[in-house]
C-alpha cells in the first residue's frame, strides 16, 4: 500500500511525462483473489486511497465472487465494505456460476458507453438464454431465494475445504502463498525441472494437478496451483494430501521450516462453518 500511494502521489503532482499536464483519470485496477499468489486485495486500503487521490477503481473478481464472504458476493461482502466505492466491477461466469462468458458493473452512463463503444459488444451475439438461466439459478441458490439453505452450506464447505487444505499442506512442510481464507492454494516449487516431473507422478498415482512456471511465474518461483471447490469431500482431499505428501517427498518439495501448525480436525469442521467466512483484514 505504501508503494501504491507513492505511485499516486506522483502521478497527482507530477501529470503526465512529457507536459505534466494533470490525469484526466488515474484508474487503479486490482483483483480479489490474485490467480497465481493466492493472496486477497487489502480493499479496504484500496477504497481509502482511491478516495484520498481521488482516484478510480477497477475491481476483478474473477476468482472471489462466489467464493469469499458470509454471501458468497466476493471480497467486496468479505470486507463488507459498500460495493458503491467501487467504480468498475468485472467478474467471470465460468467458475463459481458454472456458466460462460462474464459481466461488467458499473455507473449507467458506464454501462451505456461500452455497449455503444466496445468492440466485443457491438460486433457478438447476445449471451444464449440457457446460459442466462443457467448464472440466474446459481445465483439464486446463493443468495438463498431458492427456498433452501444449500447455498450457506456450499459457501461453508469451501470455507472449511480451503482453512482445512491450506493447513495440511502446511503441516507436510511444503511452502504456501496467498492468504489462509483464499481457495487459490499454490504451492511453491521453486526449480523449472520439477515443474513436469510433479505433474507427471501425481497423474500416474491418480491426481491432476495445474503446474505453472515461467513466463506466467518468475522463473525461479515455479508452483503447482490448487482450486479447492465445495464439491470436494474430506476423503476427496485427504486422497490427494496423501499422494503430494508422497511425491513431495520423492521429489524433495517440503521446503518449508517453519513449525507445523495444528491440522484441522473433524471437530474443528461446526465451528468453522459457524465463522469461517467471517471478514478479516490482516
Amino acid at each position: 500500500m505504501e508503494d501504491l500511494e507513492s505511485k499516486l502521489r506522483f502521478a497527482v503532482t507530477e501529470g503526465m511525462p512529457r507536459t505534466h499536464r494533470p490525469w484526466k483519470k488515474i484508474l487503479i485496477v486490482v483483483e480479489g483473489i490474485y490467480s497465481m499468489e493466492g493472496s486477497i486485495v487489502r480493499l479496504p486500503d484500496i477504497i481509502r486511497l482511491k478516495k484520498k487521490y481521488k482516484a478510480y477503481v477497477y475491481l476483478d473478481e474473477a476468482h472471489s465472487i462466489g467464493a469469499l464472504g458470509p454471501h458468497g458476493k466476493g471480497v467486496v461482502d468479505y470486507f463488507g465494505v459498500n460495493p458503491k466505492d467501487i467504480d468498475i466491477m468485472m467478474g467471470t461466469f465460468t467458475k463459481s456460476f458454472g456458466a460462460v462468458g462474464g459481466y461488467l458493473g458499473g455507473t449507467k452512463n458506464l454501462i451505456n458507453h461500452l455497449r455503444v463503444s466496445s468492440h466485443s459488444a457491438i460486433y457478438s451475439s447476445s449471451m444464449p438464454m440457457c446460459v442466462v438461466q443457467q448464472v440466474l439459478s446459481s445465483m439464486k441458490i446463493m443468495l438463498g431465494k431458492d427456498g433452501t439453505d444449500e447455498g450457506k452450506k456450499r459457501i461453508d464447505t469451501l470455507a472449511w475445504n480451503t482453512t482445512y487444505f491450506r493447513t495440511r499442506m502446511k503441516e507436510m512442510g511444503f511452502i504456501v502463498y496467498g492468504n489462509d481464507h483464499s481457495p487459490v492454494v499454490p504451492t511453491l516449487l521453486f526449480m523449472p525441472g520439477k515443474i513436469s516431473c510433479l505433474s507427471r507422478e501425481c497423474l500416474q498415482r491418480g491426481l491432476g494437478i495445474v503446474v505453472v512456471g515461467f513466463p506466467a511465474t518468475p522463473i525461479i518461483e515455479s508452483r503447482a496451483r490448487f482450486c479447492l471447490s465445495a464439491a470436494h469431500t474430506k476423503e476427496m482431499l485427504d486422497k490427494a494430501l496423501d499422494i503430494l505428501d508422497e511425491v513431495g517427498d520423492l521429489l524433495k518439495l517440503k521446503y518449508s521450516r517453519l513449525k507445523p501448525e495444528k491440522a484441522v480436525t473433524e471437530s474443528d469442521k461446526n465451528e468453522s462453518r459457524n465463522g469461517g467466512t467471517k471478514a478479516h483484514s490482516e
